[in-house]
């Protein structure tokens, strides 16, 4: 199961610890929802998830102050004694020695950020789905070209980095080169990004691997891109029939999501780098309501409508 460390969620959202039974690197999160225990505040637990973050805002912090104070000590002990894996406070609101008493006695971490609740939650919410989606390795290279991410597949030594390279010297970026990281992280959306160890690496055959980061400066690579295209590279064959208009749609699923597809065929002569170029502001006006084939295929109908037409009369 895929989890991520308190210490990541502390650094990435700029959290204060307050308090923390261990060292938050050695606590981990599984979960990508949170809670805001505004009803278990009221003592209503039936559907309390203890997996989840605890989030309390300016309407639970003052929902908490309106009670009297052996009546507040109860609930905040009652949520505490849950153990949920972390309990934020936000919006700057303080935090009283009843929360933190409670705290150090059921071993529950602490944090507090002065950031808007509505804010902040969202922001952890797109963290924890980035970072706990459902993820699957593919063998490939993830650029992005035209602000369009770009999955290139195909067998080993077909070209797929050298086309990368390529791309990268006409301004665009390098994702993943060999292993590309997929996680699923919405219904409609997969994104990618290169494991930790070969990131912003590429290998060359022949030459080697090389760090397109300092060869070609911070502007070339990029950390994670949506997958907008699936190109697969395959050498050409003589005889095959490849897509000539463009009208049918193709696509490759991934984890359940169909995303659109193209095969290029490989052979000498070819400039892939410009290929995927035009490929990818296709596929933009595509996803903006134009498709090029559809106006053609739609104008060749018009035309030889006209000619029947022109025919029968001459009939």
């Amino acid at each position: 199961m895929a989890s991520v460390t308190l210490q990541a969620i502390i650094n990435e959202l700029k959290l204060n610890v307050l308090f923390s039974p261990v060292d938050p690197s050695n606590i981990r999160i599984n979960r990508n929802k949170i809670n805001r225990p505004a009803l278990p505040l009221t003592g209503f637990f039936e559907c309390f998830d203890s997996d989840r973050i605890q989030v309390v805002g300016t309407t639970e912090y003052r929902y908490l102050a309106s009670l009297p104070d052996d009546v507040r000590k109860e609930h905040i002990r009652r949520l505490f004694e849950r153990r949920p894996p972390a309990l934020i406070y936000t919006h700057g609101n303080p935090i009283d020695n009843v929360v933190m008493d409670a705290a150090k006695e059921f071993e529950v971490p602490l944090l507090w950020t002065d950031g808007n609740t509505g804010e902040f939650t969202a922001a952890l919410i797109a963290f924890l789905d980035l970072k706990l989606a459902p993820t699957i390795t593919r063998h490939g290279v993830l650029v992005e070209v035209y602000g369009e991410g770009i999955l290139i597949v195909g067998d080993s030594g077909v070209g797929k980095s050298e086309t990368a390279i390529e791309l990268i010297k006409r301004g665009h970026r390098l994702i993943a080169d060999d292993a590309v990281e997929l996680r699923r992280v919405s219904a409609k959306t997969i994104v990618g990004s290169a494991p930790e160890l070969i990131r912003h690496y590429i290998e060359l055959r022949g030459i080697g691997i090389i760090d397109v980061r300092r060869i070609f400066g911070m502007g070339a690579v990029k950390d994670t891109e949506k997958v907008n295209l699936v190109v697969e590279f395959e050498p050409w064959e003589a005889g095959k029939m490849y897509e000539r208009l463009g009208i049918d749609e193709n696509y490759t699923e991934i984890m359940g999501i169909r995303i659109p597809s193209l095969t290029v065929p490989i052979k000498p002569g070819r400039n892939l780098a410009v290929i995927l170029e035009i490929a990818a502001m296709n596929n933009r006006q595509k996803r903006m309501g134009y498709n090029t084939a559809q106006e053609f295929n739609q104008k060749l109908m018009e035309q030889m409508e006209a000619q029947m037409a022109e025919m029968e009369l001459e009939m």
